[in-house]
């Protein structure tokens, strides 16, 4: 059973003991490998099993240096997967690395392992296999890496082999170092691949460079720490009451790993008026503690490929059953001894605001009175690489309490899972969505964007929220007859009976027990309605509908005008701020 009701660090110990625990009988029989299912990935199922044994030593490392007892038996089943592993005369061999793939990722954790626990970890394993170690790791300094977060793994093995005396490629080192700083975007911001920004640069780029900061102390240490005290006043926005963060942007099967940037900061020592010990620890362990009362592991206590519940459809081609344990980065305060002031810290609220503007991120977030309910309003974040490009970063709002869905198809309305946004067909067959944004605005009051879903078509929306509601405003110009759809936020439909559902021509609602969805038409609709969508296409919810608006598009401009809503309670009265955009 996963302890989850987590307070302290010894409470944290046995969160990490009990995840840890249920792994040991999936090892191979050498240890170096672990098979956790049968799902695919873009890489072999050896990589997948690499990778599987690979990234609970993110939490292991950590409570080696923190020296927690539990750790020391589970250790000693990786301390023999390592020996294994890395032994080219061994059947588990983890093999050369000659190109760019998957093991180089696995590769930080080791190089990490050298840096915080160089004696329990590197120095415990005999001299011949701390040689193998380096010899493996060291293909990392032969390959070539992707120009992107990537280039923190190659940082993190040569700071590991010059902590432990071994021979650093020190020209790699410099050159990779600078090319980090490209990433960085000002205001404590890092981009990763292109314009993308998401959660990799809390749990990826301040993750890395924290450990780079107190563990080195070497270029950058202190910018990286500075820029940790800017970003934090606005990470600590993605959170609300219960410590749910914002669900967007991609690889969010890492789920935990969520909050693994308030580990790093306490790690670091990094504390801020704002954002101090009892405002980091609120958010970890209540970000934590909402995770682990989630049915997200298996009877047998495995995590799963998922989000709030086991889901394949939502994952990346790079989710291979093991990638799940890339969370086990929130573990990492675990290198804090207990009389460590974070520790003794009491968890104290962040004093968030109303209306969070942050136009690095390129939203708006807004939240009810209570923080019980947080909302981004994404202006433009393109991604194009990706599985559900543009649901994971182009809907009009993404919710701490309804989440989002992603598609099943293009074909058919129930496949694409229209919630909180606005789709276009021709035929009602096939329907066009807001992707690669090609124009954006973030105002102080609302976010703006203008986009094309079809040749021929070009839509400017407007979004202007408050509190729990937001009016959104298209103006579209069309060369042609269009059908247009447009969703709320998708609810659960388990006890459809005891809710209270509306459907007019203009408004389809839901109020129930746990809180309520709206939307409404303003302007230019022809009907409302409550909306099936397929299964498993809700991150939060495996069985949702969707209120939702529909209009018929002709040639020429039209104006669209509706009004959303989504609570933990009832339908609340419209902000007048939002009524005068009604008029």
């Amino acid at each position: 059973m996963i302890f989850n009701d987590i307070r302290n660090r010894k409470d944290m110990e046995r969160a990490a003991v009990s995840m840890l625990e249920p792994l040991i009988p999936l090892l191979s029989p050498g240890k170096a490998r672990l098979h956790l299912g049968e799902t695919g990935a873009v890489y072999s199922p050896e990589t997948a099993e690499i990778e599987a044994f690979a990234r609970p030593l993110w939490a292991i490392i950590p409570m080696l240096a923190g020296k927690c007892e539990s750790v020391y038996p589970i250790w000693e089943h990786w301390k023999q997967g390592i020996i294994n592993g890395t032994d080219p005369a061994h059947p588990e061999y983890w093999g050369d690395v000659p190109f760019c793939e998957q093991r180089l990722v696995e590769m930080a954790v080791f190089g990490t392992g050298m840096l915080l626990a160089p004696d329990s970890f590197f120095f415990s394993l005999p001299e011949y296999a701390q040689d193998n170690l380096c010899r493996w790791l060291d293909w990392i300094n032969k390959n070539k890496m992707p120009d992107n977060n990537w280039t923190f793994f190659r940082v993190l093995v040569n700071m590991g082999f010059k902590t432990c005396g071994r021979k650093y490629n020190e020209k790699r080192l410099k050159t990779d170092l600078k090319m980090i700083e490209k990433h960085y975007d000002g205001d404590g911001w890092y981009i990763d691949c292109g314009q993308q920004i998401d959660y990799y640069t809390p749990w990826a780029f301040h993750y890395y460079g924290l450990i780079y900061a107190k563990m080195c102390g070497g270029t950058y240490s202190a910018e990286y720490m500075e820029r940790a005290e800017l970003f934090a006043a606005d990470f600590a926005e993605w959170f609300d009451e219960s410590g749910e963060g914002i669900p967007y942007g991609r690889s969010l099967i890492y789920r935990f790993a969520q909050s693994a940037f308030f580990s790093a900061m306490a790690f670091a020592e990094v504390e801020t008026d704002r954002v101090n010990y009892g405002v980091m620890k609120h958010i970890l362990l209540g970000n934590l503690r909402k995770w682990l009362s989630l049915p997200i592991f298996t009877r047998d206590g495995v995590l799963t490929i998922g989000y709030h519940y086991p889901n394949l459809i939502m994952a990346e081609g790079y989710n291979a059953p093991g990638s799940p344990y890339w969370a086990m980065k929130v573990f990492l305060v675990l290198a804090l001894g207990e009389d460590h002031p974070f520790w003794k810290a009491e968890e104290c609220k962040y004093a968030v605001s109303p209306l969070a503007v942050q136009p690095h991120m390129r939203h708006i977030i807004s939240r009810d009175s209570a923080n019980t309910h947080v909302i981004s309003f994404p202006a433009g974040n393109v991604c194009h690489e990706h599985t559900h490009p543009e649901a994971k970063y182009e809907k009009f709002a993404y919710s701490t309490l309804f989440g989002f869905s992603v598609p099943k198809s293009g074909i058919y309305l129930h496949n694409i899972a229209n919630d909180s946004m606005l789709a276009f067909s021709e035929d009602g067959v096939f329907w066009h969505k807001r992707f690669d944004t090609a124009e954006y605005e973030i105002c102080s009051d609302h976010v703006r964007s203008v986009w094309q879903p079809f040749d021929g078509v070009k839509v400017e929306t407007r979004i202007y929220p408050k509190c729990e509601w937001h009016i959104r405003i298209h103006r579209i110009k069309s060369e042609r007859k269009l059908i247009a759809a447009e969703g709320g936020f998708a609810v659960d439909i388990k006890d459809d009976d005891r809710k209270k559902i509306v459907q007019s021509k203009t408004e389809a609602s839901v109020t129930a027990s746990w809180g309520s969805s709206l939307i409404r038409a303003v302007k230019g609709y022809r009907k409302a309605e409550m909306s099936y969508t397929e299964p498993n296409t809700n991150l939060f919810n495996p069985r949702t509908r969707i209120p939702m608006l529909y209009a018929d598009i002709p040639v020429g401009e039209t104006t669209l005008v509706c009004a959303v809503y989504g609570s933990a309670s009832g339908i609340c009265a419209m902000p007048d701020e939002l009524k005068r955009l009604c008029r």
